[in-house]
């Protein structure tokens, strides 16, 4: 029973020892980032060790739910958008956090949900939000996928979504092509289809078009002139 005592106290003694370093060391790290600070130098330049966990970390795990990793205790846990458009997250893709001493979070993509891609076009509501018709559907994207690409309503993409999940959510993969392309592709269409009809028109020695043809050959180079 002694021994048992003994054994006991000796681990609430090494505890409370490991929780005394952990506040010297984020004590120690509080007091250098506040020496930085009055001595007006910044933490540029400097590697973070990020491939090297420490044991004190915290690791949590989840699923990406199109904004939010939705971690296995529950709770939501932000996703730089950036890193989620860049990184072409889908809905269902699962997620490991890294949560440092220095309160950074590192995310890290553990477990790919499978894919599929989809054709649609870009689209805005009323209230200014982007979202991308594939298929009959809207599908949501995040308004850093829009800048990353700088798509615009009417451009055509290549959508990637979750094959086996009913997901609102989907992430741009590729600019198929933009809206200013197809309006120029029409305008080059129309005025071929007018030059067309103009060459069909008929000529002749009784033609009453006769009269008319240096106005119709004044109109052909008028169409010719590039746009300004």
């Amino acid at each position: 029973m002694e021994e048992k005592e003994t054994n006991s106290a000796s681990a609430e003694k090494i505890q409370a020892l490991r929780d005394m370093i952990l506040n010297a060391e984020k004590t120690l790290q509080g007091a250098k980032a506040m020496l930085l600070q009055l001595e007006g130098k910044k933490k540029t330049g400097r590697k973070r060790k990020i491939s090297s966990a420490s044991e004190d970390d915290k690791i949590i795990e989840g699923t990406f739910d199109g904004q939010l990793m939705i971690g296995a205790d529950g709770k939501q846990y932000p996703v730089p958008a950036n890193y989620a458009s860049k990184s072409k997250l889908v809905e269902g893709d699962m997620l490991k956090l890294t949560i440092t001493l220095d309160g950074s979070f590192i995310y890290k993509q553990i477990g790919p949900a499978e894919r599929k891609r989809l054709i649609g076009l870009v689209n805005q509501d009323a209230d200014g939000n982007y979202f991308i018709t594939a298929e009959g559907k809207p599908y949501r994207v995040l308004l850093a996928s829009i800048t990353y690409f700088k798509v615009e309503p009417g451009d055509e993409v290549t959508l990637i979504t979750s094959r086996d999940i009913e997901s609102d959510w989907g992430s741009i993969e590729n600019v198929i092509q933009s809206a200013r392309d197809k309006d120029g592709e029409t305008k080059k269409k129309k005025r071929k289809s007018i030059e067309e009809e103009i060459a069909d028109i008929p000529t002749g020695e009784n033609s009453a078009v006769d009269e008319w043809a240096p106005d119709f050959e004044e109109l052909k180079r008028e169409l010719n002139k590039p746009e300004a």
